[in-house]
């Protein structure tokens, strides 16, 4: 949902509001910002009635606190926000809160009792949201894990040491912090189907043991589950004949004989093991008419890593047309389509993708940005690009603004349509697995993409060592728990999702060539539903905001400019204005919230 304040003193609050995550923007275009330090930020919930100064990470420097260290725990009420743009992370779903943001001037210093000193505190301006419901009735429910183990909460709660290496409550306590609700998603899905329903599901990765004992359990009461599974035999030989790893097949059947589930149960996908069966869904069919009912998909691998390790969504659809569309590609997919050797092999996977493509035409780009309200499924395999093209085309669009995660690197397709944006275009943010920078082995000349197509880049990275007040950080490849991605492994796109229109598309595709020809794949495109935009635009700014400061860093430390620190501390002046000049990124974001469409007051 997305909210407005009223205007006080010149200041106007914006927000919008996810499940655990809500986004401020301050518009101060009319307010005396002269010698403004920040803003102090109370919260006040409801259910308990307690007000408070929200948590602070960013502290006044020396000569104030000259040597901070790790335990330096602050509060905004004495080191405020230097930004106007502002994200708490820490909400309960289906929750009124009201916010205070008081604006601080003043000369700060350091009072004998290590309280800061010399600081005024003007009028709040008061703000009221309530976040969304993580469970509901609508459409689309909407679920994140966090994504974010290369982080100061994890270090400091769990100590960087991987989730499987804790002992009792705390290793609870440290998935259920890298998970969120996300596991307790996938199992509400599957426990809603009892005796006489059924239950299509289609898995890359099928090796949780814990959600592979919940379908079991689903079959001892009579659900009808059927699984498809990737079980292509692509281990490679060495020099030596020994044969690597089918993988993912392997560790599926392996899990599944754990799980002590029968094999009737199981259908292996085989055919074109060069290729791989990517999709992550369930189809939930009601009664003995097996009525389609409800779809879960997105990017969550049934793995530890996909749950709880590098960043994934789940999402619910609650949309009969659009059941009965995922039954129906599951039950192409069920005679594991594509067989065939020698020359009858490329017309038995022409075959399979004509029918694939079948199930839903492609969208020509030229017709993207007018198709109608509500949810539209593509499968994949696909006989050309077309598709891919059109989720480009959304981006290259936008008329305010774009979000795109991407876990295998920036199309050049995609980046020669941002090369013609400029200052004018719509801002685009992108969210990326690794930086995107020259490779050797490549063939083509790298080209960048950056501020001056309007294109803002986030990358996987984390803190190394530690850093005045913060913390040395792990990362899930440390843990163990990841090989190939190790941060981003969401697969969505936004298109204006602060507008009245917003698009979402989502689901298991990379936006590459081989998710659109290849690959077998599902994607959603969502077109009007503000609910699901809001909560996907709202967790993306979490994840983008978390990596962004990293990445940061991690450039400016590589090149060595002597400005890996500069942002570490809060200024003493108003001189942090600057960077809220028209034309820079800090002053863009501000206006995304400042022209978003259909906010409302709570009284």
């Amino acid at each position: 949902m997305r909210y407005k304040s009223k205007v006080k003193n010149g200041y106007c609050i914006y927000a919008v509001a996810g499940t655990n995550t809500v986004s401020f923007a301050i518009d101060s275009a009319n307010a005396n910002t002269k010698g403004l330090l920040g803003f102090s930020v109370k919260r006040t919930y409801p259910p308990s009635g307690e007000t408070y100064y929200m948590p602070g990470f960013k502290i006044f420097g020396d000569p104030i606190n000259e040597k901070p260290d790790s335990q330096v725990k602050v509060s905004t009420e004495d080191h405020p926000v230097q930004s106007f743009v502002w994200d708490d992370f820490t909400l309960k779903p289906d929750q009124e809160y009201t916010y205070y943001f008081e604006p601080v001037k003043g000369s700060p210093k350091l009072g004998t009792d290590g309280r800061i000193e010399g600081l005024t505190h003007d009028p709040a301006i008061e703000i009221k949201i309530k976040s969304e419901p993580l469970f509901s009735n609508e459409p689309h429910d909407v679920f994140f894990n966090r994504g974010v183990a290369s982080s100061q909460a994890y270090a400091r709660e769990f100590g960087n040491v991987s989730p499987d290496k804790l002992i009792g409550k705390e290793k609870q306590d440290a998935f259920q912090w890298l998970g969120r609700d996300l596991d307790d998603a996938i199992y509400k899905f599957i426990a809603q189907a009892k005796k006489g329903d059924t239950l299509l599901c289609c898995f890359y990765e099928f090796h949780y043991k814990p959600v592979l004992d919940a379908l079991k359990a689903a079959i001892d009461l009579k659900v009808d589950v059927k699984i498809i599974i990737d079980a292509k035999k692509n281990g490679k030989t060495d020099k030596s004949g020994k044969k690597g790893k089918d993988f993912p097949r392997d560790d599926n059947l392996a899990t599944i004989k754990a799980a002590n589930i029968p094999l009737d149960h199981i259908i292996k996908r085989e055919a074109n093991p060069n290729l791989i069966q990517h999709n992550k869904f369930m189809v939930f069919l009601k009664g003995k008419s097996k009525t389609p009912t409800a779809v879960w998909t997105g990017s969550t691998n049934i793995s530890e890593n996909g749950i709880y390790g590098h960043t994934n969504v789940g999402h619910w659809v609650r949309d009969k047309e659009i059941a009965a569309s995922y039954r129906d590609y599951w039950n192409l997919m069920s005679t594991d389509p594509g067989k065939g050797t020698g020359a009858a092999a490329k017309t038995a996977r022409k075959k399979y993708q004509q029918a694939a493509e079948a199930l839903q035409k492609d969208i020509l780009p030229a017709k993207i940005g007018t198709i109608p309200e509500g949810v539209i499924p593509i499968f994949s395999p696909r006989t050309k690009v077309t598709m891919l093209t059109s989720y480009f085309t959304l981006v290259d669009q936008a008329a305010i603004s774009s979000n795109i995660t991407l876990a295998f690197g920036i199309n050049a397709d995609l980046k020669q349509m941002l090369l013609k944006h400029d200052a004018n275009s719509g801002i685009c943010f992108m969210l990326l697995e690794k930086e995107d920078k020259a490779n050797k082995r490549a063939k083509a000349p790298f080209v960048p993409v950056g501020a001056k197509n309007n294109v803002y880049k986030a990358f996987g990275s984390y803190l190394k060592d530690p850093l005045y007040k913060w913390v040395k950080e792990t990362n899930t490849q440390k843990f163990g728990m990841a090989t190939h991605v190790v941060y981003i492994h969401s697969k969505f796109l936004l298109k204006d999702p602060l507008s009245a229109a917003p698009v979402v598309v989502t689901g298991s595709a990379n936006f590459s060539t081989a998710s659109t020809t290849g690959n077998d794949e599902n994607m959603i495109i969502i077109k009007g539903d503000q609910r699901a935009a809001d909560i996907y635009f709202t967790e993306f700014n979490r994840l983008f905001n978390h990596y962004y400061f990293r990445s940061v860093h991690q450039l400016a430390a590589a090149a060595k400019t002597g400005n890996e620190s500069a942002s570490l501390f809060l200024d003493t002046t108003d001189g942090w204005l600057q960077k809220y000049k028209p034309g820079l990124l800090k002053y863009k974001r501000v206006m995304l919230f400042k022209n978003m469409k259909n906010t409302k007051t709570l009284a």
